[in-house]
């Protein structure tokens, strides 16, 4: 099965090269979707120089910075892999590790799989206490929600077949879009049967002066968006 590899990029031009080397070393049928949000620090040029040096890396560009979520819905449109995986511009997220995201669904026994960063016994960056507070509390608020167990809703790592994919229009510009994807695969699973899964992985996670984005404005709008979006139904 093709893999479609959905890099959302901004501001990355420092790790973006890297980034898409390590995914083309990885032992697939792959092509990179990378899709610039209105990057102003020569990440389109970095882009624009790995699509030339290899054809598996499509690139698309944004008309200006309009968020990950509208990045994920343009790079979810172009993408023609059967199945679909969401891997983060910088450097926190090891891709080779594909292959044990991967593996449920190859082996037929999940629709979705999240790699979550707190289930493995691989190495982990210690970092910001009151971010991991925040991402507890933010998972089992939505796991109340979902009726899923999940340990990590806000991962990176999201692993889709085609066909779940298709069935779920998403709304969210922003980070928001890490808690309605959970809670609107959580409910297409519960109405026709998809299966999610949940592996380990590792994490490598950035400092703010290394480049780190979110910050807790994302987390009050993911907490209206856990709310908004698995009340609504």
């Amino acid at each position: 099965m093709k893999l479609s590899v959905v890099v959302p990029c901004f501001n990355e031009r420092s790790t973006i090269r890297t980034v898409i080397a390590r995914v083309l070393e990885q032992p697939f049928d792959i092509e990179i979707v990378a899709v610039d949000d209105g990057s102003t620090d020569g990440t389109r040029d970095e882009l624009e120089e790995a699509a030339r040096a290899d054809a598996r890396v499509r690139i698309f560009f944004q008309p200006k910075n309009m968020g990950k979520g509208a990045a994920l819905r343009r790079g979810f449109r172009e993408a023609r892999g059967e199945i679909v995986l969401v891997q983060d511009a910088d450097l926190e997220y090891n891709p080779s590790e594909y292959g044990r995201l991967v593996k449920p669904i190859e082996d037929g026994v999940a629709d979705a799989v999240f790699g979550s960063r707190f289930l493995s016994g691989d190495a982990r960056r210690v970092l910001y206490y009151w971010h991991y507070v925040g991402n507890r509390f933010l998972t089992e608020l939505s796991n109340m929600l979902t009726d899923l167990n999940l340990s990590d809703m806000e991962t990176c790592y999201k692993v889709f077949r085609r066909e779940l994919l298709d069935q779920i229009t998403l709304e969210e510009d922003r980070f928001g879009i890490e808690p309605e994807l959970t809670a609107k695969i959580a409910a297409i699973a519960r109405t026709k049967g998809y299966r999610v899964y949940e592996v380990g992985i590792s994490y490598s996670g950035r400092t703010y002066e290394e480049g780190k984005k979110i910050t807790w404005k994302d987390g009050v709008s993911a907490l209206r968006c856990i709310l908004k979006y698995n009340l609504r139904r």
